[in-house]
């Protein structure tokens, strides 16, 4: 960490300059310099784009800013901190990897990754051309079935005109 906010602050990673809402109610503006945690969250969450499945890193997405408000108000021991720990160190099982990140001026930002073991990218089943992963025809029943909610809307719209 330490050779990160070495490395980080020359190049002006992790300033935030930020307005805080106070659990009582008050407003405070928070200056911070986080260099070596910004450049870690970046080469975690690059690593987290080929080894997490994207429903599961949605469902923990949308429970962030929740579990920040936890320990932001100080419920670091309150039973529904711990519940969401648990789940959260539930995603991060297969999250190894290696992510090599570029550092220039203010900015840092993932320019490859890799995990030997748990990569869920594999180039073969990228594709859209004929493989044995990806059918084209299917495609047309998921269409039709992912837009039903829509075609019974406008089916009910037209019965009221």
């Amino acid at each position: 960490m330490a050779k990160l906010n070495e490395l980080g602050g020359k190049h002006g990673i992790g300033r935030v300059d930020l307005m805080e809402n106070r659990y009582v109610g008050m407003k405070s503006r928070g200056v911070y310099e986080t260099p070596g945690g910004t450049i870690l969250e970046e080469a975690h969450r690059g690593v987290e784009s080929i080894t997490m499945d994207r429903e599961v890193m949605h469902l923990r997405d949308s429970l962030v800013p929740r579990y920040a408000a936890m320990i932001y108000n100080g419920y670091w021991f309150a039973p529904e901190r711990l519940a969401l720990q648990a789940l959260i160190d539930n995603t991060q099982q297969t999250v190894n990897g290696k992510a090599r990140i570029k550092l220039y001026k203010g900015h840092c930002r993932v320019v490859g990754r890799d995990s030997a073991s748990d990569s869920l990218f594999n180039v073969d089943f990228a594709t859209f051309e004929a493989d044995e992963v990806y059918n084209q025809a299917d495609a047309e029943g998921f269409i039709k079935l992912n837009a039903l909610r829509l075609r019974i809307a406008a089916i009910q719209r037209a019965a009221k005109k």
